[in-house]
């Protein structure tokens, strides 16, 4: 795994993580733990550069006939648009109208209605002095099995790691769902529920309508 830093206050939580290199501004006081260190005068740059190296930008436009990754037993709506590096299981119905963007994983048995979209964006921003800088979303959405997503719902790939849906969890309308969530098995989330960043949510949890979840919290 590899991480960076650009800010001093983070050294030590960078250095004492589980990242194998560190991309870096500048030689740290200490690095107790011998990480391999890349010095670069704008770590940000080169972090986005590896996103964009690795995991190239493509606008998601073809069908479901074009796609090897596609059980035959799935069966897809009228309009599908799938990206590139798209997995979908046995069994699962995906209705008129999805998006599908690069890297996203559907099990077998799921269902996702119209209008949904999976794998956008993280909004995911470095504030500078007059700007906001995009981070580069590098990570997955992994759907387990027999989940349903409901129509019109929005789910964010992770920045550098995966945004997770658990086996049997079941999502109404109109909800969204952050970069970077954890959702455990069996779960139902009912309509406008929006999931901030990172967060994780365990097995079996039902949350009702209109629910806003802050981002990190566990």
């Amino acid at each position: 795994d590899i991480t960076f830093v650009d800010a001093e206050k983070y050294y030590d939580k960078a250095l004492n993580s589980q990242a194998s290199v560190i991309i870096i501004d500048q030689e740290p006081p200490a690095n107790l733990n011998n990480k391999p260190l890349l010095i670069h005068p704008k770590p940000f740059d080169a972090y986005n550069g590896l996103i964009d190296l690795f995991r190239p930008f493509n606008i998601p436009h073809n069908t479901g006939s074009e796609i090897e990754n596609i059980h035959p037993t799935a069966k897809l709506g009228m309009n599908v648009i799938i990206g590139s590096n798209v997995q979908i299981g046995a069994e699962t119905i995906i209705y008129p109208n999805v998006v599908l963007y690069d890297n996203v994983h559907i099990g077998s048995h799921c269902i996702i209605h119209s209008g949904s979209i999976i794998g956008v964006d993280a909004f995911y921003y470095k504030k500078e002095k007059n700007n906001y800088r995009k981070w580069t979303s590098g990570g997955r959405v992994i759907l387990h099995d027999r989940v349903e997503i409901g129509a019109m719902c929005s789910i964010a790939k992770g920045v550098s790691g995966d945004t997770i849906i658990g086996t049997g969890s079941k999502l109404d309308a109109q909800v969204h769902i952050g970069h970077g969530v954890e959702i455990g098995r069996n779960c139902l989330i009912a309509a406008q529920v929006g999931i901030a960043g990172k967060t994780t949510i365990g097995d079996n949890v039902t949350i009702y309508g209109q629910v806003g979840i802050a981002q990190n919290l566990q």
